[in-house]
């Protein structure tokens, strides 16, 4: 076949563009990573939010405390709750003027010392205020803490979606993932195309005994999105996504998983679980 082909006029040319074409087909576009490159935990402590302890408020059973934030250039407040390990059960709202509220997040947790409550809420660029119930009896208190968030934590709200493909959760589904034992910490964004967000994440170590959860609703999930961190303290954890809403109002879920040891992360991307 060799020697037939260059007998043949123009062989020569023929040739190269052969070998071009065979390489142009093994040459395949990079693919979006989908392992973080974190190699220290982010600043999602009560520490982290007030160093110096003058941000952090006691709020007893079925009172509320509030932080007021002024300042248009900033988008993004970090809000943390937790208690001496008693349970945490308290609604967290976004305040814009006297009468709407466009964010509200409903939170539970069985221990407060193991499992406090992290978030962050988007301002909008706004004036606003940030209300938290303390929906327990008055044995429960807690203490709360809430401040504009760091350049660096500003930039989860996109940097996890941006770095993982995303799973569809349409209306009324519901997804699950399994927590790897190393685990430390998992790191939860949802989002819409701005249309609403109306959902529950839960931590369960066992079938259904859920040991954290978080429900959301805004009526814009691109501006608010949801943005949680889990602490897993003990082994054998799964989380569970629902959405609430009707089928119109599907969302993106993206998960990042924190191993110990040596800062190495886990994303899971499309519900499959990548290292």
């Amino acid at each position: 076949v060799a020697l037939s082909l260059a007998a043949l006029p123009g062989a020569t040319a023929f040739t190269p563009t052969l070998k071009a074409r065979a390489g142009a087909r093994r040459t395949r576009a990079p693919l979006k990573s989908a392992v973080s490159m974190e190699v220290t935990p982010r600043a999602w402590e009560m520490g982290d939010i007030s160093p110096d302890g003058s941000l952090v408020q006691r709020i007893e059973g079925q009172t509320r405390k509030t932080w007021k934030f002024n300042n248009i250039d900033k988008d993004r407040v970090q809000v943390a709750l937790e208690s001496d390990g008693r349970p945490v059960h308290a609604d967290i709202q976004l305040w814009c003027g006297p009468d709407w509220t466009p964010f509200s997040l409903k939170t539970y947790s069985e221990d407060g010392l193991k499992r406090p409550v992290k978030t962050l809420v988007g301002t909008r660029n706004k004036g606003v205020m940030i209300e938290v119930q303390n929906k327990a009896e008055k044995e429960f208190p807690i203490k709360a803490a809430s401040n504009y968030a760091t350049d660096d934590m500003a930039k989860v709200p996109h940097e996890i979606p941006a770095t993982t493909e995303g799973t569809i959760v349409a209306g009324a589904a519901l997804r699950s993932w399994p927590i790897e034992e190393a685990a430390k910490q998992v790191e939860v964004v949802l989002h819409t195309d701005g249309r609403q967000l109306n959902a529950k994440i839960e931590l369960l170590n066992a079938p259904n005994n859920p040991k954290q959860v978080y429900e959301v609703f805004t009526n814009n999930g691109d501006l608010n999105r949801l943005v949680v961190c889990f602490d897993i303290p003990e082994a054998g954890n799964t989380i569970r996504i629902i959405n609430l809403a009707t089928v119109e109002f599907p969302f993106y879920a993206s998960l990042n998983q924190v191993l110990g040891g040596e800062g190495e992360t886990t994303r899971y991307e499309g519900g499959v679980q990548l290292r």
